[in-house]
């Protein structure tokens, strides 16, 4: 097969392989989010190659596909320089491995007890974003840090490793087999995978900076196959999996139902929720309610970063109450998400699976669009649905928000609001044309 592959490859490939390897090694080891100019053109050279080689060597997919796959293992031993959440994902790991639960008390809670569980040390703690916050992460991603805790409780370096081949695996899974596996199931061409599998800003956020995204494109990857496959059990296992690494899948569950049909779409729910709460049981004690509850109120009540409804909402409420009204824009926000999503799903004329992954890229999408939070990596649900669509201004997006980082180039963060307005204007633009396109029986500008 590989060899079958690179009889097809030429030297102007080869050229642009190396080029991408070097540049994607100088980002993941040199580069930190500070460093906005060399991010910028570093990332500038990768996605100029990724748009030309989706528009100018779809036949040659398979090469460019394993092209991600040693992009991605290239960055196993960089740490993570453009996200410090892991710093968050070893302390919770820490104390899991000590037998704590992290739910039940905050970081800044140890300080005072003289950091008295082994592991935890003030140097660990001042790396933490958000100390004085429960943690939010769900029981999957709990597991992977427990299990890098374990591995290596001495070592901040080892634990990254661990937690970076747990998601490495994922990674290589979804795109030498679940994705061109799924797309011959919706009848796409199967180079489509290139959209996902060579798409920078996915290789660095997931791969480089360990974001669980990638847990939750395998799960629902998985899911989905096995749905269509009529494996009922199997497929509602996936998708706690999915729901096990981070929420959002819960927002694609409406469209399931009338797709199944009663009898299975009972089925299909019932096991989902029993193992999804049997997959919570280890996260539980007295506390765990009060802190998981806390963590989601928090999101939405105090969390702000590059939003689009939300900003606006903030600046009427500037304007008229005289301060940022997010205590309560944030989950009257949530509550108008959840009745469009459920609305959307009741209202859908033709449910069909030829057509899940574009009602599950509008779902996606209106919670983005709401949220009081957007930070690069949440565009990775929109990459993958969009895949099996016509749609591909979830590409474009993955483009523009990476000039988010540029808010760190101070040493004092300031979010530079006149780029989050042109991030999401050509957002909307690229999305109403493309909608239009749709609307109108045109084929979509990339790999159609």
């Amino acid at each position: 097969m590989i060899r079958g592959v690179l009889d097809e490859v030429k030297a102007t490939d080869w050229l642009i392989a190396v080029i991408w390897i070097a540049v994607t090694i100088w980002l993941g080891y040199g580069v930190t989010r500070a460093e906005f100019s060399s991010l910028s053109l570093g990332l500038g050279i990768l996605f100029v190659a990724y748009l030309g080689i989706m528009l100018f060597r779809p036949d040659r997919w398979r090469f460019y596909v394993w092209l991600g796959v040693i992009a991605r293992i290239t960055l196993l031993f960089c740490v993570p320089a453009l996200s410090d959440d892991v710093y968050r994902f070893i302390w919770d790991g820490r104390l899991w491995v000590a037998g704590e639960n992290p739910f039940s008390s905050l970081p800044i809670d140890y300080v005072s007890r003289g950091y008295d569980v082994n592991g935890l040390n003030e140097a660990l703690f001042n790396r933490l974003n958000s100390p004085e916050y429960f943690t939010i992460y769900p029981p999957l991603p709990q597991f992977t840090f427990w299990l890098s805790a374990l591995a290596s409780i001495d070592s901040i370096y080892g634990s990254i490793i661990v937690q970076r081949v747990i998601l490495l695996s994922a990674e290589v899974i979804t795109v030498l087999y679940l994705l061109p596996k799924a797309l011959q199931y919706w009848r796409k061409n199967q180079y489509r995978t290139l959209i996902y599998a060579l798409n920078p800003m996915l290789i660095l956020e997931i791969t480089g900076n360990l974001h669980h995204e990638g847990l939750v494109a395998f799960f629902l990857l998985l899911s989905w196959i096995n749905l269509r496959q009529h494996k009922w059990f199997s497929g509602a296992l996936a998708m706690v999996g999915a729901i096990c690494s981070k929420l959002l899948p819960l927002l694609f569950l409406p469209f399931l139902w009338r797709r199944l049909g009663v009898k299975k779409g009972l089925y299909f729910y019932l096991v989902t929720g029993l193992f999804t709460l049997i997959a919570f049981a280890p996260l539980y004690d007295p506390t765990f309610v009060h802190g998981f509850r806390e963590s989601l109120s928090l999101y939405f009540r105090k969390f702000e970063f590059n939003a689009s409804t939300f900003y606006v909402i903030r600046w009427i409420g500037f304007q008229q109450k005289g301060y940022d009204i997010i205590q309560s824009a944030g989950p009257a926000l949530a509550k108008v998400i959840f009745v469009l999503i459920i609305s959307l799903a009741a209202l859908e004329k033709r449910p069909r699976w030829a057509n899940l992954p574009a009602m599950c890229l509008a779902a996606i999408m209106i919670y983005l669009l709401g949220t009081t939070t957007v930070h690069p990596w949440y565009v990775t649900l929109p990459i993958l649905c969009c895949i099996f669509t016509n749609y591909r201004f979830p590409v474009v997006w993955s483009m523009l928000i990476m000039g988010t980082y540029i808010n760190y180039r101070l040493p004092v963060y300031q979010e530079n609001l006149v780029l989050v307005a042109i991030e999401y204007g050509i957002v909307f633009m690229f999305m109403v044309t493309e909608w239009i396109r749709n609307f109108c029986g045109r084929p979509s500008w990339v790999l159609p």
